[in-house]
């Protein structure tokens, strides 16, 4: 079994992480899952929030917010393909803040099921930013 796990993170945009890394944790949407070399092969949604990377055994993990998507585990690796991902270290509290009023707001003021369901996407999206941002 090797030591290193091989992950790529990918959003829509471009390939934003690839190489070896020791574990990373996932937020799925069944509950928290860490990966290591020689896991067994499995598919998962992700719930929004960080996924953390460990480059080492004894490094600290690297937090990057993730806005949902898929990860998949196979002979390869593990590759996460991401709707958006922002390193934790990048999020301003107050910009999330504001825009998680707004969301509440739009949620409000929505019209028809469909605006509810969009604005209310955006309230759980901003909800976990700002969860993140304060651990």
């Amino acid at each position: 079994m090797a030591d290193n796990l091989h992950f790529e993170l990918v959003s829509p945009e471009r390939l934003l992480r690839s190489g070896d890394v020791h574990m990373v944790v996932v937020p799925g949407t069944e509950g928290d899952f860490g990966v290591l070399a020689g896991h067994a092969p499995f598919m998962s949604t992700i719930r929004p929030g960080a996924i953390e990377v460990y480059e080492s055994a004894s490094s600290p993990a690297t937090r990057i917010f993730i806005d949902g998507g898929f990860a998949e585990v196979n002979d390869s690796g593990l590759t996460i393909l991401a709707e958006n991902a922002v390193p934790v270290a990048d999020i301003k509290a107050d910009e999330v803040s504001k825009k998680l009023s707004e969301a509440r707001e739009d949620v409000r003021l929505a019209k028809t099921d469909v605006e509810r369901a969009v604005a209310e996407k955006q309230v759980a999206r901003y909800e976990a930013m700002q969860a993140v941002a304060v651990n």
